[in-house]
């Protein structure tokens, strides 16, 4: 009798079960509302993707195409010449080697600094240390031109006006926002094993790279890449302090092309070298994918 009842209520079961899945937490969950999420997250990327795709198929348009209306969502035929034209309408090779060296030294000198800084704040004890790190929070809501004078008076008498030094060195002082992502991740580290490394003799400079860098890459990939596209991306910066076209960025070079060519103004080519400046990134969020989706869920442990 025992039997029968526990195989009807195990059918009951599994006939209500049937057309839903488990959350982690073992929870029921309907199978509508994880479509339902996923159409709308699907129509989200969508939209998002809409703006760099009109931006592609703009590039690839012809003069005569381009004025066309309606507009079309593809083009007859694909100008590859408008890239060719496009690097050729501004010092294009000068501004990408100027940009890379500037993201590169930015992005490496970020990632260590704000290592450093952040291995103190989480791992090490001493008096003060979270007011300390609620002082450089704060540094978070100063606007930009409230430092903006000051900053480039201090870099004039250096002599850095012109030069990479202005965008480079800041990055050595760390950041408040990559320092807070990565005291986040650091605190979780068991004491225990920081601890054990102390006791058996280890520096604090040994115990941050051989124990703290390997748990930390993720995190630290994370930090790199907002750091390179914050780079690649700055207007503001190389507008202020690089004022030679030689030392000049590709963010400037977008208005260099436009002033270049203001008489007679070819969008198709903007939008040509618009998709040049940002295939770099592109291509590095697809490489670093899931370690940067695994940095940016700190949460977890092992």
């Amino acid at each position: 009798m025992t039997t029968e009842v526990t195989k009807s209520i195990t059918t009951a079961a599994a006939k209500g079960d049937r057309g839903a899945s488990r959350n982690a937490d073992g929870s029921v969950r309907s199978v509508w509302s994880s479509v339902t999420a996923r159409i709308v997250l699907i129509a989200m990327s969508v939209l998002f993707l809409i703006p760099i795709y009109w931006m592609v198929i703009s590039a690839l348009k012809g003069n005569a195409e381009l004025g066309a209306f309606p507009a079309t969502w593809f083009p007859h035929w694909l100008d590859w010449g408008n890239f060719a034209q496009a690097v050729q309408a501004m010092p294009f090779f000068t501004f990408f080697r100027n940009t890379l060296v500037i993201t590169v030294l930015v992005t490496m000198f970020s990632v260590v600094s704000n290592l450093v800084i952040a291995y103190g704040f989480a791992c090490i004890e001493w008096r003060g240390r979270d007011r300390l790190f609620y002082v450089v929070l704060a540094t978070l809501f100063i606007p930009f031109p409230v430092t903006l004078i000051p900053m480039f008076d201090l870099y004039a008498r250096l002599g850095w006006i012109n030069t990479f030094l202005p965008l480079v060195v800041p990055a050595l002082f760390g950041s408040a926002f990559y320092t807070l992502l990565l005291r986040q991740f650091l605190l979780q580290i068991p004491k225990d094993l920081l601890d054990a490394a102390r006791m058996d003799g280890a520096s604090e400079w040994r115990i941050l790279w051989t124990i703290v860098f390997p748990q930390a890459r993720a995190a630290l990939v994370t930090v790199g890449i907002f750091a390179a596209v914050g780079a690649w991306n700055d207007f503001l910066g190389p507008l202020i302090y690089l004022q030679d076209q030689s030392v000049q960025t590709l963010s400037i070079g977008l208005q260099v092309f436009r002033l270049n060519n203001s008489q007679d103004f070819q969008f198709n080519q903007l939008m040509a070298a618009s998709v040049l400046i940002i295939l770099p990134l592109v291509i590095l969020f697809f490489v670093f994918q899931r370690t940067f989706l695994k940095g940016v869920q700190i949460g977890s442990f092992k």
